[in-house]
């Protein structure tokens, strides 16, 4: 969760404490949000909590396409895999 007394901050505070800005994104793992005349321009986060973030939105990218697969099928749309197959072959000339 973000705390905005410690999680916004100027990017002209950020430039002149950089060094405990890491210490900070390293202990607590939340993102700092940058603001540049008052308004939010940049978040800067801890690689950590990063690969993280970007490992949940791997999951969930597959979790939707097992979803949207198994409402199509519900929907019938979608063919036979043999047949798939059969028609993929003939296109890319692939011999058995």
């Amino acid at each position: 969760m973000l705390d905005i007394t410690k999680d916004i901050q100027s990017l002209t505070t950020f430039r002149r404490r950089s060094g405990d800005f890491m210490k900070q994104l390293k202990k607590s793992k939340r993102p700092v949000v940058l603001t540049v005349k008052g308004k939010a321009e940049a978040i800067v986060q801890d690689a950590g909590a990063y690969q993280r973030l970007l490992d949940i939105a791997a999951r969930a990218d597959g979790r939707e396409g097992i979803r949207q697969g198994l409402e199509e099928s519900r929907q019938g749309r979608g063919r036979d895999a043999e047949e798939f197959f059969a028609e993929f072959e003939a296109s890319h000339g692939i011999q058995r």
